[in-house]
């Protein structure tokens, strides 16, 4: 068998499981490419190159019985092979943090934060950090920058130490554990950025198996949404040094947003979601009294 046929085949298994895509890839067929190539240790990126490869019984049968365990367990691929890439970094991974994808790294990668910094900027964080990526990819976008990498989490934090030292970024990205900005108490930051749990309870009942794989501290955030951010956003004018900006996800959850903070006014960030998911708000804009 070529291994193209194998990627075909293994989509079309997927497709016919129903099995539930979004933790670094869309749609069937590139989830099975990627099981495929990882399977056979090949590079992510090299399946035309490799496409009419012809494979031996033992490689399909190795591959085959990926693909089944990602249909029967539905875990996220990412957990099966170790790894996830957010905007083509590599990040460990396992099922003690959700899978990367937050849509903050597409607007530190594409520059659309550098309006609102200066030579000034100097220290960021980091908050809700999960697996560490939005820290590393904000230490690799702003080399003269101090990064603090917080999260409530433990076992997420282990997770965050691996990737910060796979990156060699260990002398640039501290580490603090605890709740909120608790974590950091008496830290002021020029840049914060946080994917915060902010999924309402409504859509956490209906989530399909793979985000149910996901830790559910990093996913909930109480009846609409807003739990986490309601604390965050009365505590950050605190840590936030004059002329420091908060960007924030928020998913789908633009409604609850604006019902929970109608007095704000944030900057909506362009993202390949849509322009209604990530925010920025400044201090000013925080610590305005409400009309």
């Amino acid at each position: 068998m070529k291994l193209i046929e194998l990627v075909e085949r293994s989509s079309a298994r997927l497709a016919e499981a129903g099995v539930s895509f979004g933790h670094g890839t869309t749609n069937a067929f590139d989830e099975a490419a990627w099981l495929v190539l990882w399977r056979l240790g090949l590079p992510l990126d090299a399946l035309d190159d490799e496409a009419g490869r012809t494979l031996s019984v033992d490689e399909t049968a190795r591959v085959e019985a990926l693909v089944d365990e990602r249909i029967r367990s539905r875990r996220p691929a990412a957990y099966l092979t170790g790894e996830a890439w957010l905007q083509g970094v590599p990040f460990t991974v396992d099922e003690r943090v959700i899978v990367p994808r937050s849509l903050i790294a597409e607007v530190l990668a594409d520059g659309t934060l550098d309006a609102w910094l200066s030579d000034r900027t100097h220290a960021v964080l980091d908050l809700c950090t999960g697996n560490g990526s939005l820290a590393v990819l904000a230490a690799l976008a702003w080399p003269e920058v101090q990064v603090d990498a917080a999260d409530l989490s433990a076992d997420a934090l282990a997770v965050a130490r691996l990737n910060i030292e796979r990156h060699g970024l260990a002398a640039r990205i501290a580490v603090y554990q605890g709740d909120g900005l608790a974590a950091v108490a008496g830290r002021r930051y020029d840049l914060i950025l946080c994917n915060p749990p902010y999924v309402n309870s409504g859509s956490m009942a209906t989530l399909p198996a793979e985000y149910r794989a996901e830790p559910a501290l990093a996913l909930a955030g109480g009846t609409d949404g807003m739990d986490f951010v309601r604390s965050l956003l009365r505590e950050a004018p605190a840590a936030m040094t004059d002329e420091a900006v908060l960007v924030l996800e928020i998913g789908h959850e633009r409604g609850h947003f604006e019902a929970a903070f109608p007095q704000l006014q944030p900057v909506w960030l362009p993202t390949s979601a849509g322009d209604d998911q990530v925010l920025l708000l400044t201090r000013a804009a925080l610590a305005a009294p409400n009309p």
